[in-house]
């Protein structure tokens, strides 16, 4: 099953499964007491994050090791950053008109003195 990055995350407890990963390597039981769902729905959201790259698995003798992998996270950067440059066009217009009228209030209260 080939999934999207975005549908992958659409889901709010995979949010919480990334956000729970965001700190290092992690342990099913640990993803579980972070999540506050059951083992099986854990496993089945880090099935789909797996599938969709998200999330990677290094076993440890007994244990397996779940991590985050960046490869996703930077297509959606790459794909934010299309609609970046247009957020930074805005908020600098947004700051140069309250600069100006900040200018024109100092202008004002000094022309009152």
């Amino acid at each position: 099953m080939d999934i999207d990055v975005f549908d992958a995350l659409a889901d709010p407890t995979r949010r919480r499964v990334v956000a729970a990963l965001r700190h290092g390597e992690r342990q099913v039981n640990d993803l579980v007491a972070a999540v506050g769902i059951h083992q099986s729905g854990v496993s089945r959201h880090l099935r789909i994050l797996s599938e969709a790259g998200f999330v990677t698995m290094r076993p440890d003798g007994q244990r397996r090791l779940y991590s985050l992998a960046p490869g996703p996270f930077r297509e959606i950067d790459e794909w934010l950053a299309q609609y970046r440059a247009l957020w930074e066009k805005r908020l600098d217009r947004f700051g140069a008109a309250l600069e100006a009228r900040q200018a024109q209030q100092d202008q004002a209260r000094s022309e009152e003195e």
